[in-house]
Formats: structure tokens, sequence, C-alpha cells
């Protein structure tokens, strides 16, 4: 039996993932876990095979942490990311070494099924571009890497003098950038834009990658 941890908040997608393994027959579930962090203590012996890892787990415990730790123990267990996030860094650092394959909830064109049965047999399966999904009049994938960089300092409150001195650009490149933005995509002001890349998951700065000292 495939040894096989899942690692999810929302209990209709604990269930999902839960009886889609068990109806294969090949997988045994030795727990089904709300955090992230909580996975990394059962796969320190080395007895769990897989880790079906959510990216932003309770408490805003990062799934991408948790899996990076997890693969550096060296135990030969496979983490798959399962998200609904579209976030761009989310894909980034997943191939970057936080999981062996990524799964997308809401836009995958593969089955989980398959991606699961090719991450075991030592395949890495990664979507070659997060999706792409509509923000209003525009869609997220013509949004470019500087555009990306300015909306995520944009989305955890940063100043414009603060965003040009991070990204060093003019406080006028940074304006020039957003209001782009806003009317690429037929907002009426930046916080419609603000709004729409949160709700839709496209810029996350929430997910916790350890607990915060006491």
């Amino acid at each position: 039996m495939i040894r096989t941890v899942i690692v999810e908040d929302k209990p209709v997608i604990q269930e999902y993932l839960r009886d889609m393994l068990l109806a294969d027959g090949r997988f045994s579930v030795e727990a089904i876990l709300r955090d992230a962090f909580a996975s990394e203590e059962l796969c320190r012996g080395g007895g769990i095979d897989l880790v079906l890892m959510d990216v932003q787990t309770l408490h805003n415990h990062s799934g991408l942490a948790s899996g990076q730790r997890i693969r550096a123990m060296g135990k030969k267990t496979k983490v798959v990311a399962v998200t609904s996030l579209v976030d761009p860094d989310v894909l980034a650092q997943a191939k970057m070494g936080a999981a062996d394959s990524l799964w997308y909830k809401d836009h995958g064109s593969e089955e989980l099924i398959d991606v699961i049965e090719r991450t075991l047999n030592g395949e890495r399966v990664f979507p070659g571009s997060a999706p792409s999904i509509e923000l209003n009049e525009m869609f997220s994938g013509d949004i470019t890497p500087r555009q990306m960089s300015v909306l995520r300092c944009f989305v955890k409150g940063m100043t414009y003098d603060e965003i040009a001195s991070e990204l060093k650009l003019s406080k006028i490149g940074v304006r020039k950038i957003l209001e782009g933005l806003i009317a690429k995509g037929g907002f009426a002001n930046k916080y419609e834009l603000l709004i729409a890349v949160v709700e839709n998951k496209l810029v996350v700065t929430t997910l916790m990658d350890q607990e915060p000292e006491d």
C-alpha cells in the first residue's frame, strides 16, 4: 500500500481526496490534517510515501514551507502540492524544491490521480505556467513580471515611495504601472484592482513559513 497523508483544511476537499485514493485501492490514508506543519513530524520517521499538500492551510501555514522541509529529510516521501492559488510565486516555489509536483484544484487540465502516479514513478509534474484568470476586462496572463512585482508590493500595503525603493523604480513609474493596470482591467480605481487581485488569489502574501516566535 502507498501510505498517504492528506493535508487540507476544507472538509469537502478532504473527503474528495480521501474517497479518490481509497477507491483506487492502492493507497492507505494514514492521516488527514488541516495544518501543514503537523505533517512534518509524521514524515520524519520515513514511513509515509506520499503527502497531498494544500498550499494554504490552517492558520495560513504554508504547505510549500512544509513540503520543502519534508523533502529535505531525504526519506523519499513524495510531496504533491494541491492548490487553488494562481499566484505565479506559488508555482515558482514549488518548482524550486517545495514539492515534487503541483496540481491546480480549480484549473488543472490533468487528473490528479495521473499526476500522483507519475510523481510516484519519479517524474516531476508541473504546469508550464500559472493559470491565466479573468480580472474584469483583462487576463492575469497578460500581466508582466514587473507589473506583478508592483502588484505584490501594493497588496502588502506598501506606499508608492516604498514600492519605488523596493523595486528600484521612480514613484512616477510605480503610479504609471498601477494606472495602466487599472485602465487595462477596466477598474474604477486602484482599490477595485486590489480587491480583484486578492479575491482571485492572484497575489498571496499571508502564507507563514514557520510559527512566530514567542
